[in-house]
């Protein structure tokens, strides 16, 4: 999934927002640095799961082309296996 820096800036902005107000979370350091750190890790995130997206899409061209084609595979379906596979060695919650 692919967010724009200002998606996730508000994103970010959100789940701050929502910690504080309902209690589950106490502000030690300005909003500012909380802001970036939420960011950053929304961020990267976002960039693993990019990666995996790239990494299944080249296992899947790999795996058709040692069998000889597509032939009457669904490739979708296919693409989605990979990438769940590939999500669970990873620890990558889709």
């Amino acid at each position: 999934m692919r967010l724009k820096d200002e998606q996730i800036a508000r994103l970010a902005e959100k789940v701050l927002t929502d910690l504080e107000a309902k209690k589950l979370m106490v502000a030690k350091q300005g909003r500012g640095a909380l802001v970036e750190a939420v960011k950053a890790a929304i961020a990267k995130d976002v960039k693993a799961e990019d990666n995996l997206e790239k990494d299944a899409e080249a296992l899947l061209e790999q795996t058709l082309r040692s069998m000889g084609g597509a032939g009457d595979i669904d490739r979708h379906k296919m693409l989605r296996m990979i990438k769940e596979k590939l999500a669970k060695e990873r620890k990558i919650v889709l």
